[in-house]
């Protein structure tokens, strides 16, 4: 990253202004640079340098005082929402927002956690890293049982798009051959340990509408040239992603799109630059700019561009377009449907089973998978539907034994008690469920109409729950796990169904869908605005539905694709 790659004023129009830096706005960035057009890539938060920015990377829990666990009264105070997150600790804590200057409410009797990471990489730098396409079952699903508008898109017209993103971003997987659960191209997948294969042996016996295989990841096995051209290389398995990888190992802006983009001398960056709104021209009905607000000093200027991309998380980018009022769009931009903010969907986490595997004590294995084992959703079409509920659930998890990590939580005392700590424990199990969250219109994310934040922005207001369906849904997903691991002969199993709020799987999706009227949508199959031409939001704001698999590398397809369309348009002299 070079110094003057860096912006802060600027009177330049540059040919496209992409607003967030995860993982949409690192692949608009790098497909519009490589296109030849000058592109301003603006994030909100501070600059983060691949390898030199990563400070707990390394770092044994023994050099931590609390072991890596966050537990200080500041921490406390200032990130009790991102707490919530699976990936939250002392480790990783610098990459998570601070509740304190990221106000947001929720209407009465609702919930929501809404986890933020605002620098340079945003949550690329700390998201699961599954990969899995959306299928035509996914994309059909809609217009097939009713619920919300159809899909404008089918799996034909993301596949080739998987298939680009995939080979630029390297995925560990099996070729499975599952109608629900499209193949990638990949690269050689982990390994399952000699437990899950017996169970994955046991499941088809006993299940064989539930297939089980290993997990597809955003992770090196065999890095490629193009891999290897942009310093990355084989996944290690020191499960550190969270910290930041120096090897380069799994996908992020920083160590793929970033630097990618950065080569072709295309690229600017805008970091501490909080944008407010954009600028609409009402003689040329189109953007002309963004309006940003310095995260530091809190002083104002503008960004000038042609096209506008906006990445900025799917509540990030509906809060600028919600904000961006004018004669035109007086309920936010590209708003003439009425439909911005609402259909907010996120994936429901709330089921999970565990149990101890008796037996394998001669079976171990080395390092520490960035995966596990996966069962698609098998209720992943209207006749396969359960008769309590609609649409369906993955199941995802794993086999490892205990190790002194764990076991250090045990009551005991003396050398023996010493002493086994450095043997290995038993070996344990653990399911958890990835459900549907069905697109209903009353579930919306508005301004609120008198908070306001630090840099002087509308906090958005939640109205968001589950309904019956999830919840019945989750119910039977713990029962299926409970079922499964008793026919395997699994011991002290214990299974749950919860209501933990959504926001929590971070796979929030929905609130400026595509579509093909108008009238319903916000945005036409190639995630350009309707009312707007050369606005185009390309992250989970535009989905129609969540689908049951981990939608992140769907963002990365619909990016790509949104890229090529827009830059095509662009030189024709149609935006």
């Amino acid at each position: 990253m070079q110094d003057n790659n860096i912006v802060q004023q600027s009177d330049q129009e540059f040919d496209v202004l992409v607003v967030g830096s995860g993982i949409t706005g690192g692949w608009a960035a790098k497909e519009c640079c490589e296109a030849g057009l000058k592109t301003l890539l603006i994030e909100r938060g501070r600059l983060v340098e691949h390898r030199k920015d990563y400070p707990t990377e390394g770092k044994g829990p023994w050099q931590y005082p609390t072991r890596t666990v966050a537990d200080n009264l500041l921490t406390m105070q200032h990130q009790a929402i991102q707490q919530q997150c699976y990936a939250f600790n002392d480790t990783t804590k610098h990459f998570f927002g601070n509740d304190r200057d990221l106000p947001y409410s929720t209407e009465d009797g609702t919930e929501f956690s809404w986890i933020r990471a605002n620098q340079l990489g945003g949550k690329s730098l700390l998201w699961a890293r599954q990969t899995f396409r959306l299928s035509d079952y996914d994309l059909t699903a809609n217009a097939k049982d009713g619920h919300g508008i159809d899909w404008p898109i089918r799996y034909k017209d993301l596949a080739p798009w998987y298939d680009y993103v995939e080979t630029f971003a390297g995925i560990a997987a099996a070729r499975d051959n599952l109608p629900q659960l499209p193949d990638s191209i990949s690269q050689p997948a982990f390994e399952l340990t000699k437990p899950e294969l017996d169970f994955q042996a046991t499941v088809a016996e006993h299940f064989p509408d539930k297939p089980m295989v290993v997990g597809r990841c955003a992770h090196l096995t065999q890095p490629s040239q193009i891999h290897l051209e942009l310093g990355r290389v084989t996944c290690q398995a020191r499960s550190e992603c969270y910290r930041g990888c120096s090897f380069g190992a799994y996908f992020s802006t920083q160590s793929a799109t970033l630097p990618a983009a950065a080569r072709t001398g295309n690229l600017h960056i805008a970091p501490n630059s909080v944008v407010h709104s954009l600028i609409f021209d009402e003689s040329k009905q189109r953007v002309t700019g963004v309006r940003v607000v310095d995260n530091d000093n809190l002083s104002q200027r503008e960004y000038r561009g042609k096209i506008v991309f906006l990445c900025a998380s799917t509540l990030g980018s509906t809060q600028i377009l919600l904000n961006s009022t004018s004669k035109t769009f007086p309920n936010g931009l590209a708003n003439s449907s009425g439909v911005l903010g609402r259909y907010l969907m996120d994936h429901n986490y709330n089921a999970w089973a565990s149990a101890r595997i008796p037996g394998y004590e001669q079976e171990y294995y080395r390092g520490r998978r960035p995966t596990g084992i996966y069962i698609p959703n098998f209720h992943f079409e209207p006749s396969r539907y359960h008769k309590d509920f609609v649409r369906g659930y993955a199941l995802a998890g794993g086999a490892t034994r205990g190790s002194w990590q764990g076991m250090s939580q045990q009551d005991g005392f003396g050398e023996a008690f010493k002493q086994s700590l450095t043997q290995a424990g038993p070996w344990q199990i653990w399911m958890g469920a990835q459900g549907e969250m069905l697109p209903r219109a009353d579930n919306q994310v508005s301004l609120h109409p008198s908070k306001k934040d630090k840099w002087g922005i509308p906090q958005l207001h939640f109205n968001c729950r589950w309904s019956d369906n999830e919840l019945t849904m989750m119910q039977h997903a713990a029962e299926t796990i409970k079922r499964m691991m008793q026919v395997a002969g699994f011991e002290d199993i214990q299974a749950q169904a919860t209501q933990a709020p959504p926001g929590l799987a971070i796979h929030e999706v929905g609130s400026a869908r595509m579509g093909q009227d108008p009238k319903q949508s916000v945005l036409n199959k190639f995630n350009q605005c309707h009312d707007v031409p050369n606005v185009f939001v390309t992250d989970g704001a535009s989905f129609c539905s969540s689908g049951v698999v981990n939608p992140s590398l769907t963002f990365m397809a619909l990016t790509a694709r949104a890229a090529h369309y827009a830059i095509d348009q662009f030189k024709a002299g149609r935006l």
